[in-house]
């Protein structure tokens, strides 16, 4: 989804070749799986991040694309929302010398782009759901200038054929109709990639499939949204709705969501990228002119890229990835659960728990996708939305237990002998993971600091909810600025 399109006119032809093509890559992806075309040394990883564009209030500024020209680096892209940005940081390996080098050259990236947003009134904040979001922020006109944007709008509402509903509970539930999918800008995330081996793919999809419910629960940072007080991370239901491609009816017939955990553990890669052709229809039907079985039989390298373009359009938490870098096809997962911020120091600390635990779960005599289900797994993410820190998970040998205990009993000790295994240096081990114990051990995490800030504004100071919020989203961007892991607010 992150390659651009031109704005064009989509017909019932386009959509048959599209189908076509699209099956034409799945029966060249198991070629090439088959013939183990893909080479794999020493893995990597990489990282984006998703940001909101303030003003000085603390309100949404519908200025990306000034704040883009401004920042003048390729590493940074257009989101959904005018609000938006996006940075990719450069993969690098797991475990070598870049590895200690990302926490400082994420902030360093961060800060230039806060002081160029602040040439043209801005500032910048790295958070699951900006706070300060009104329902009057939302409309068409508040998309990015980008036409797959435009056309990835029309392509769902046209499948839906009707407006879309938000409905969601909580301690001040909302309930709202929307004729756009801007509301799925307010949810702002980082996504963790990881090579693997096509035979080692299944196991670590599987793996990071398990441990999503942990990894939201100490990372949650989404409790608002439009004013309302919901989910510890309401991102998570936030972006099921606001993408769903189903009116009701087809919801009771069992159609599949885009915004999808998945309903099964898999083998291999191929049995993902084949649900995504046999389930879902295409929403940005665009064929290019590569044959990737001539490119293939030729001794080349085929894009797959109308493959890659569908994958791009159905939302997994936990992704595959297909991609051609210097001329050798790779695999990755891409972990999506977790929402931006805190701090950066809280990201790179939730990006040193994830590699760690998932390595040692793949890697399991008995693992733990033939000891818990797959509903289990899935049912955990939404305890772990619900409540944080605060709720109770499911792990298989232990039951059902507060998801801190679970996170420092059993996964922080395997996150610990994973990172060893990955080669990472004990000292940046050690102060990684130490801000996840510390963050389970005081419960805070940003989603339980920010309804505190802001019930202590509304209770004790007597401030109006919009204020609070306001007020806190800008002590928050400075606690950011600072790198102070959120334990420590």
């Amino acid at each position: 989804m992150g390659r651009d399109v031109a704005s064009v006119s989509i017909s019932g032809e386009d959509r048959r070749r599209y189908r076509d093509k699209v099956r034409r890559c799945l029966d060249v992806l198991a070629r090439m799986l088959g013939e183990s075309q893909f080479d794999f040394e020493r893995p990597h990883i990489g990282l984006e991040i998703e940001l909101n564009l303030i003003d000085s209030l603390g309100d949404p500024l519908m200025r990306n694309a000034d704040v883009l020209k401004a920042i003048a680096d390729p590493a940074w892209a257009t989101e959904l929302g005018q609000f938006n940005l996006e940075i990719n940081i450069p993969p690098r390996e797991l475990g070598g010398e870049g590895t200690g080098a990302l926490e400082t050259e994420v902030r360093d990236h961060l800060a230039h782009a806060d002081d160029r947003a602040r040439e043209v009134g801005g500032r910048l904040v790295m958070i699951g759901i900006l706070p300060t979001l009104r329902r009057t922020d939302i409309g068409e006109e508040t998309l990015s200038s980008n036409a797959r944007y435009k056309m990835l709008n029309d392509q769902i509402f046209a499948a839906r054929g009707e407006e879309m509903r938000i409905d969601i509970d909580g301690p001040e539930p909302l309930r709202m109709h929307t004729d756009t999918i801007i509301p799925e800008a307010a949810c702002t995330s980082v996504q963790f990639h990881l090579q693997v081996s096509p035979d080692e793919f299944g196991a670590y999809w599987n793996a990071a499939q398990a441990v999503a419910g942990a990894q939201v629960a100490m990372g949650a940072n989404s409790p608002f949204l439009f004013g309302h007080q919901l989910w510890h991370e309401t991102r998570i239901t936030l972006f099921e709705q606001a993408t769903d491609t189903r009116p009701d009816e087809l919801k009771t017939q069992g159609v599949r969501p885009r915004v999808w955990f998945g309903e099964r553990w898999i083998t291999s890669v191929f049995d993902l990228f084949e649900e995504n052709a046999r389930y879902f229809p295409s929403l940005l039907p665009l064929c290019d002119d590569e044959d990737p079985r001539e490119v293939l039989d030729q001794g080349g390298i085929p894009e797959l890229g109308e493959l890659t373009l569908h994958n791009g359009t159905i939302y997994r938490w936990n992704r595959p990835i297909y991609a051609v870098v210097k001329g050798r096809p790779h695999l990755r997962v891409e972990n999506r659960v977790l929402p931006a911020g805190p701090s950066v120091a809280d990201v790179v600390a939730n990006g040193a728990f994830y590699y760690g635990v998932v390595r040692m779960l793949a890697e399991e005599d008995r693992p733990v996708w033939s000891r818990m289900s797959f509903a289990t797994a899935e049912e955990n993410l939404h305890r772990a939305a619900r409540g944080g820190l605060e709720s109770t998970l499911y792990w298989p040998g232990m039951g059902e237990v507060p998801a801190a205990e679970l996170v420092l009993r059993k996964l922080l000790p395997l996150a610990h002998e994973g990172l060893d295994r990955w080669g990472v240096d004990p000292a940046r081990r050690d102060r990684l993971l130490g801000i996840i114990e510390r963050r389970c051990v005081t419960g805070q995490t940003g989603a339980a600091w920010q309804i505190n800030t802001v019930r202590a504004l509304e209770e004790e100071h007597g401030v109006g909810r919009h204020d609070a919020l306001r007020m806190m989203t800008r002590a928050y961007v400075e606690h950011g600025r600072d790198n102070e892991p959120v334990h420590t607010w």
